[in-house]
């Protein structure tokens, strides 16, 4: 069987509450990141924090971050633009990847492109209400292109997110303008328990994703279920050919009780894939699976 993509979600906006091994600061993401990649993982995403856990936008961060992970790892690494928490301009929202891409030693492999809008209001179960009501991530279809634009001026691979099938029909009008490259490396975001933006993370909801592929392009998926246990699909996904984006930045994953850390999430994720058939793919391997280019360019 082919080999599987395994990418690390470290830390996106989670709390210590539920998990306390949750990565804030860069020290601590890039020694998830080596421990990451020593247990299977090709690729780390990561979300700049404070050591309160608070956003930080700071491009700053990311420079120190993804220095740190490069001296030490070759796993790819794809930041954040920002999410809800960097409502700005299109060129605001990149302008840390511009500073990234100054020196080889801070360049990622990917930059996001979560292709449309979605009411992303968070859901209290214990009061039964919305905790906020006025959340909206929007990316406007100009956002995109100018988001695909820079990508591809810098040799960047684009991480295309589908939260539902609005976005992935918007995924194909961009292949059949050629503004993206192929294979599209789609990322079928599910979402449970507190967001519900997104398809709900079942077999009926990635069936429901997976049955939008653009017809007549390559393409290449990965899931990932944000504040759910994707662990209720990782068989599914791995027996249908899919790709795998884990970690405690989307759920405060246990076993027994006792708070897992990323790495250990990523062992169990490769230990099954490994026991259906499927080994880990290789940071070269990865890079050969999405076509990604050679060599990124300097800004």
């Amino acid at each position: 069987m082919d080999k599987i993509i395994i990418e690390a979600r470290v830390n996106e906006l989670a709390s210590r509450r539920g998990n306390p091994h949750v990565p804030f600061l860069p020290g601590e993401i890039i020694a998830d990141a080596v421990a990451c990649a020593e247990e299977g993982a090709s690729i780390v995403h990561f979300h700049g924090r404070t050591s309160d856990g608070a956003p930080n936008h700071d491009p700053a961060f990311y420079l120190e971050t993804n220095a740190g992970i490069r001296a030490r790892s070759d796993i790819l690494i794809h930041p954040t633009l920002g999410y809800v928490a960097n409502d700005t301009d299109a060129k605001g929202r990149f302008a840390a990847i511009e500073e990234m891409m100054k020196s080889a030693e801070t360049a990622p492999d990917f930059a996001p492109m979560d292709t449309g809008s979605v009411n992303v209001d968070w859901w209290n179960p214990e009061e039964g209400g919305y905790d906020t009501t006025e959340l909206i991530y929007k990316n406007s279809t100009g956002t995109l292109m100018y988001f695909a634009e820079r990508i591809r001026h810098y040799g960047l691979t684009p991480y295309l997110v589908s939260w539902n099938v609005s976005f992935t029909r918007q995924i194909e009008q961009f292949l059949k303008m050629g503004v993206l490259p192929q294979p599209a490396y789609i990322c079928f975001c599910m979402t449970d328990e507190i967001i519900f933006a997104g398809h709900p993370g079942t077999a009926k909801g990635l069936d429901a994703h997976t049955a939008f592929l653009p017809e007549g392009f390559d393409t290449v998926w990965t899931v990932v279920n944000y504040k759910g246990d994707l662990f209720d699909l990782t068989e599914k996904i791995i027996r249908e050919g899919g790709h795998i984006s884990i970690g405690l930045g989307d759920y405060a994953y246990t076993d027994g009780g006792r708070n897992l850390t990323n790495a250990e999430v990523i062992a169990k994720v490769v230990a099954q894939a490994r026991a259906m058939g499927r080994e880990p793919a290789s940071v070269a391997e990865t890079r050969k699976i999405l076509n990604m280019p050679d060599k990124r360019i300097a800004a």
